[in-house]
């Protein structure tokens, strides 16, 4: 009986659903969080009857023949790109990219990582870096006498010095974006890398094609709906439950059949 595994591939397929709901509401609170969404698609069909078999000799065709389907798959967990919220902080360090794009570190490896996370930190050398202490390209360094940091929305990082008067230009932050957002790799830890699928990066400063700008003394928040999570974990756990009900009952069936003399 084919309802037996058809069933219990939708149930695979909710629990998966449930899954990505849970990680959605565990991240309520992470910086620059952007929700996932769970894909799914039919599966193959076996083909009793073809559409467009011949019947008679006259070339009477099933107009639409008899296709069984054996259940459900996941494609894709996709993320849902949206601006967060913005959260102030007040942090001379943090940054919240408002609009697109990312920013570039660089990870122990050498590799480039890219992340919308702004809290970002000053090392025991200066060098500006995130909170697991990845440096933030192009490198820049805060120096040890500097009173205060401030970073305007081109991403240019200005140190104020008690004996002068001017601030210090240190450097300028980039900014990277992609052409397909939703093929970066997470890794977690708030950081993506580059696949086949993403595309290359396309790095430019601030405000420049496209990309955002940055507000210094904010963060952006998760874009997690609760409300809308809520209202898909309620639907998946009925989804579940009928497809339990669906094994429950195929298996009555089976019970009966084998009670026949």
């Amino acid at each position: 009986m084919r309802a037996l595994q058809i069933a219990a591939t939708g149930m695979n397929a909710q629990q998966t659903r449930v899954e990505v709901i849970s990680n959605n509401l565990a991240n309520m609170s992470t910086t620059g969080y952007n929700a996932r969404r769970a894909e799914f698609a039919d599966l193959y069909y076996q083909q009793a009857v073809r559409p467009g078999t011949l019947t008679s000799t006259e070339g009477t065709m099933v107009p639409t023949g008899v296709q069984m389907g054996l259940g459900v798959r996941p494609t894709a967990v996709s993320v849902v790109l949206a601006q967060g919220p913005l959260h102030e902080t007040r942090g001379e360090l943090d940054v919240a990219i408002d609009g697109n794009g990312y920013l570039e570190v660089t990870l122990p490896s050498g590799m480039s990582a890219y992340t919308r996370d702004g809290g970002l930190k000053r090392s025991a050398d200066g060098l500006i870096v995130t909170s697991d202490g990845y440096p933030v390209a192009p490198g820049i360094t805060i120096p040890a006498d500097a009173r205060s940091i401030a970073i305007n929305p081109n991403g240019e990082v200005f140190a104020y010095f008690n004996d002068r008067v001017e601030p210090e230009n240190l450097g300028q932050f980039t900014l990277a974006n992609f052409v397909n957002e939703k093929g970066l790799e997470a890794i977690g830890s708030n950081l993506f890398l580059e696949t086949p699928a993403s595309g290359a990066p396309q790095v430019a400063m601030p405000e420049d094609e496209g990309l955002g700008v940055l507000r210094n003394g904010y963060l952006e928040e998760s874009s997690v709906d609760p409300v809308r999570e809520i209202t898909e974990l309620i639907k998946a756990q009925q989804g579940y439950e009928m497809n339990s009900k669906v094994i429950t009952a195929a298996d009555q069936m089976l019970g009966t059949t084998v009670q026949i003399r």
